[in-house]
């Protein structure tokens, strides 16, 4: 019941306290006309259903695609209102936030050129420099998300965005939690900070973007429950408090701390813009420094990994990258965007010491520099647009090449088709390759045996106001990499199943099916909003498990309430995934290792919703897993972890501008 007094207090007092009026004019002319065009649009989205968007307010992707700040209350905003703020369809989340995300589908398309740190089950919240995004706004804008968390915590994410002129730009944002969790050392926390630049020099020929960003991500692992038959399934009404139920272990926690430097500019060496012609000839640079490490420590060996050379146990791997990128690029009206680059990449992974045993002895560091060559092409002419790029290695051990074609056409003012093609050559992630540990069995050297992953896919799309959103992409992959246990039945039953996970690569290729359909079908106020996805996977080895069929499903109703001085939307989302053989979690790796022995899943999930939109605010009150007394305890995110029971949670999305 507080949660609701905390919603009608906010339904009676934002109406007058919400910012949503755009500042007065200021003294120049053009910018007194852009501010009362702005002021007037505002207004008048405000007091009908239809799209607000306050277009001056623009937000730069990486890709360096623009959109607008949208300030409307839809049902895609319901499924990104979460601790990523993106949409989670094809992930399952652990039962504490910041905690790792178990994977219902798979892209096995490589995003970057060169390998990762690794540890990726705890990367979910990490910020890399694709995710960074820039602004160029006419007023200061603030963006404040706020969203509770279990038991003494709270989640801020909190973006103020300026300008000094209107060709420079900055903005500054910190993202927080702290969540203590229903189960026994659980509690997680982090923080992540960017701060961003964008100019435009007066003559258009020298623009520049750059951002810092230093992010730390922490939590306590518990190994999850140690008798999950007696204390969860059973549903004993003994063990309905969680924070009564015992866990694997009690003293152990890991870190990721990453700090980066990104910068990227460009200047035009020649420009001729006319009626006729539209050309340009420029140089970019592109530069980015990094620093990030992943740290296991516990102060007591545990049986669960197996025995150890040294105690207390503290686990550090660290990487330290250098990428340097020279291009050259040249446009035209008529024949497209071409550009040739050149990457210099420098790379230093390490631990703090080399171990020797009878057997082998593993170094302490992977350095090295890798020089790529490649280039990029586009052109757009009406409907029809071609994008592709290819980085190929000239030196190095890292990556051999990638390839990202893709192709779209826009056939009229509903229906969009589009292609596009993946091929790559590169080694897997560094803790892949080497490890080193103060557990026995958590060492290894496979920097000179294991080869490069060949991935080759396939994607094509369907976007229609009519028929809905229809993706279908078909990927294969040689010597796929994995983590897997080594144990013996006796050994699992024992408790040891995770002493003996290591690294493989699969000598069979992998196929990999996935069909994802999306369709709304709208009654008035009401609406059936529909997502599914189908996969299936070709393989010799059980090595890539996936549900094989993932469906959501939400039910709502719309419409504007109290004179239409405030929007409100309502409904329930169901969502079910089939069972197959989950992925289980290795709290020392920050990883997920592949597991053949127990099925998982089959289980609904229901969540009930309220959201409100009262000017450029939204208001967000959900009731989740609200079947879980009802269903059964069967609810896992991995093996011996179970997901989150009923819980209300109470959040707003804010903004305004000064």
């Amino acid at each position: 019941m507080r949660y609701l007094y905390i919603v009608l207090l906010f339904l009676v007092c934002l109406p007058a306290a919400a910012q949503d009026k755009l500042p007065p004019p200021g003294k120049q002319k053009d910018s007194t006309q852009f501010r009362k065009r702005n002021l007037q649009q505002a207004q008048a989205t405000d007091k009908s259903e239809s799209i607000t968007r306050i277009e001056e307010y623009k937000i730069i992707s990486y890709e360096r695609d623009t959109t607008f700040l949208d300030t409307t209350l839809t049902i895609q905003k319901e499924y990104k209102y979460n601790f990523l703020r993106r949409d989670d369809f094809e992930l399952m989340p652990f039962a504490n936030i910041g905690q790792p995300y178990n994977r219902l589908g798979i892209d096995l398309e490589r995003s970057g050129l060169y390998p990762a740190l690794g540890a990726r089950a705890r990367h979910f919240n990490y910020l890399e420099v694709e995710d960074i995004s820039y602004y160029n706004v006419p007023t200061p804008m603030t963006d404040l998300f706020f969203k509770t968390t279990f038991e003494q915590g709270q989640m801020l994410d909190a973006m103020l965005t300026f300008n000094t002129s209107p060709r420079l730009n900055f903005s500054i944002a910190y993202k927080g939690f702290r969540s203590l969790g229903k189960y026994l050392y659980s509690e997680n926390e982090s923080g992540n900070f960017r701060t961003t630049a964008n100019y435009l020099s007066r003559n258009g020929r020298y623009a520049l973007r750059a951002h810092i960003a230093a992010q730390d991500i922490l939590g306590e692992e518990n190994g999850g429950l140690s008798d999950k038959e007696l204390q969860f399934e059973s549903e004993d009404p003994e063990f309905q408090d969680r924070s009564r139920l015992d866990v694997f272990f009690t003293n152990a926690n890991n870190k990721v701390l990453g700090k980066r430097y990104y910068l990227d500019h460009r200047y035009a060496l020649a420009r001729k813009r006319d009626s006729l012609r539209n050309t340009s000839l420029g140089v970019g640079h592109e530069f980015s420094y990094e620093t990030k490490y992943y740290q296991f420590q516990q102060n007591a060996q545990n049986d669960y990994f197996g025995s150890i050379i040294i105690s207390p146990i503290d686990d550090k791997a660290t990487l330290k990258t250098l990428y340097n990128r020279l291009s050259l690029d040249y446009s035209s009206k008529l024949l497209g965007t071409l550009k040739g680059f050149v990457n210099l990449y420098q790379y230093d992974y390490y631990f703090n010491s080399i171990l020797i045993t009878e057997d082998e002895t593993i170094p302490n560091q992977l350095r090295g520099d890798e020089i790529a060559v490649g280039g990029s092409y586009s052109k757009q002419i009406g409907g029809f647009s071609l994008d592709g790029e290819l980085a190929y290695g000239i030196t190095g051990d890292l990556t051999n090449y990638v390839f990202d074609g893709s192709a779209k056409l826009k056939l009229n003012e509903k229906h969009e088709i589009g292609f596009s093609a993946h091929s790559s050559s590169r080694m897997p992630n560094f803790n892949f390759l080497l490890y080193q540990s103060e557990y026995t069995n958590y060492n290894w050297n496979n920097s000179n045996t294991f080869e490069n992953e060949n991935v080759q896919s396939l994607k094509f799309s369907l976007s229609s106001q009519v028929w809905g959103e229809l993706m279908a992409q078909y990927s294969t992959t040689d010597n796929y990499t994995y983590f897997s246990s080594n144990a013996t039945e006796q050994q699992i039953a024992d408790g040891e199943e995770n002493a003996y996970v290591t690294p493989k690569q699969e000598g069979n290729s992998v196929n990999h099916l996935k069909v994802k359909y999306a369709k709304e079908f709208k009654f008035g106020k009401w609406a059936l909003n529909n997502t599914l996805m189908y996969q299936n996977v070709s393989q010799s080895n059980m090595v890539l498990n996936v549900p094989q069929l993932v469906t959501r499903n939400t039910l709502y109703y719309s419409s504007n309430v109290f004179k239409n001085a405030m929007f409100l939307q309502t409904g329930v989302t169901f969502k079910y995934f089939t069972s197959y053989t989950m992925d289980a979690y290795n709290p020392l790796l920050g990883e997920f290792y592949v597991q053949n022995r127990e099925e998982l899943g089959a289980f609904p999930l229901l969540d009930f919703f309220i959201n409100a939109k009262i000017r450029q605010t939204r208001v967000y009150l959900k009731a989740e897993h609200f079947n879980s007394s009802f269903t059964g305890n069967t609810f896992y995110s991995a093996p011996s972890y179970p997901y989150r029971d009923f819980v209300i949670r109470f959040g707003l999305v804010w903004n305004f501008f000064s």
